[in-house]
């Protein structure tokens, strides 16, 4: 399904990887390495594809969308590098994380390099609508982390905590990609508007999907650790539907893990166990679901193409998705 995807965009995809490794230059060799080690190490990249598909659909007549892609991929790679050092991850995509590989310095200051290059290469879009909605995006990614942050370790997180941190620190770059791949295109208001809710909604149903795999999921096909959001005391939606859902012992449990600073393996064992058995799994996927169901309807603005077609593929890709 993914294929299928990428496939109606594969020539721009390919600018796109192209114009990454290019951006990538400096003159400090290990700003280099480790942009090069990132990129190498792959990922789905729904982010820029989005931006192509959203650009295509309402009909593009330049390339500026291969420089808008990468922009995002830009912003979301320094984020994980950031995300990393704060939730003192080992492993990504399968392969060390490069505060594991190099050190947290190294990992932090390359994340700021490449935020600074995504802005030189968004000053060269000249379109100051578009600046203004990353620069906001940016921001209020800054400010999901430092909710996240806050949140964790709290034994008595709420859903519409954990809603706001998924929508500031997620769901809004999906929500940039689709809106300024439209604006790029001199697309109607509606259809900017349309690419931004659907953008929106599918990065909400994309996380929630993200949380359940992290106590689902196999995690040689992650590339991460199953049960690493609570390892890192990090209360994330099915973990909330279990408290309020599962007995006053089972809710004891989980708080105390939370609290914990180093949960031990045999607790997260039992907390894992708790959540696949209490409906909580079920009930997050109910809720993407539902947020696919309202990114779908964003589509039927947009005239018909194959882009179209593509991005509600992409809807069902990230619903149904297991890595």
């Amino acid at each position: 399904m993914y294929q299928q995807i990428r496939s109606v965009v594969e020539d721009d995809f390919k600018a796109v990887d192209k114009f990454i490794v290019d951006q990538l230059y400096s003159n400090v060799p290990l700003v280099e390495n480790i942009g090069h080690y990132i990129v190498e190490a792959g990922g789905k990249r729904l982010r820029p594809l989005l931006v192509l598909l959203a650009a295509k659909a309402c009909k593009i007549d330049n390339q500026q969308h291969v420089s808008l892609a990468s922009v995002i991929e830009f912003i979301h790679t320094a984020t994980l590098l950031h995300d990393d050092v704060v939730d003192m991850s080992s492993l990504r995509r399968g392969r060390p994380t490069v505060n594991e590989h190099w050190n947290n310095p190294s990992s932090v200051l390359v994340g700021d390099f490449i935020y600074s290059r995504a802005f030189q290469i968004l000053v060269t879009l000249g379109n100051m609508k578009i600046m203004e909605i990353i620069a906001d995006t940016t921001n209020r990614i800054a400010e999901g982390e430092v909710l996240q942050l806050i949140s964790k370790n709290n034994p008595n997180p709420t859903e519409m905590n954990y809603m706001e941190v998924i929508q500031n620190k997620t769901a809004i770059l999906f929500q940039a990609a689709g809106q300024c791949g439209a604006i790029l295109s001199n697309a109607s208001s509606d259809e900017e508007l349309a690419l931004k809710n659907f953008g929106m909604h599918l990065g909400t149903a994309y996380q929630l999907i993200d949380d359940v795999l992290d106590y689902a999921g196999d995690s040689n096909a992650l590339g991460k650790n199953i049960g690493d959001d609570l390892a890192e005391g990090k209360p994330t939606l099915p973990l909330i539907y279990a408290l309020e859902h599962g007995s006053e012992e089972q809710a004891q449990l989980i708080r105390q893990a939370l609290a914990e600073e180093e949960l031990q393996a045999e607790r997260l064992d039992q907390v894992i166990e708790i959540v696949q058995n209490c409906g909580a799994l079920d009930y997050a996927r109910k809720l993407a679901k539902s947020e696919s169901d309202k990114a779908l309807a964003c589509l039927d603005v947009l005239p018909p193409s194959e882009y179209r077609d593509a991005l509600t593929t992409m809807v069902n890709f990230s619903n149904s998705r297991s890595t």
